[in-house]
């Protein structure tokens, strides 16, 4: 079966928050999408790894942000879940 790409990222975000971040990374890493990257960025700043994160921020046509990684993930995943793709 095919996931779809909101699955998949939706996935990635479940997968991280299970404390799995090297697994989220894989499963984002080679998707050419702006919200992967978002998710890409997200896990590096994480990581921490700000400089590979401010890459894929950029990527992601979005800012680094300041607020916490609960809030960021909260915000990526509202934003997946309702995105229309």
């Amino acid at each position: 079966m095919i996931q779809n790409l909101q699955d998949i990222l939706l996935q990635a975000l479940y997968t991280d928050k299970q404390g799995n971040w090297d697994a989220a990374h894989m499963m984002v890493q080679d998707i050419d999408h702006k919200l992967a990257a978002w998710i890409h960025a997200y896990l590096h700043r994480k990581e921490p790894d700000r400089a590979n994160a401010s890459y894929w921020y950029h990527r992601a046509e979005k800012t680094m942000p300041s607020n916490s990684f609960q809030e960021e993930w909260d915000e990526i995943y509202q934003y997946i879940k309702n995105a229309p793709i």
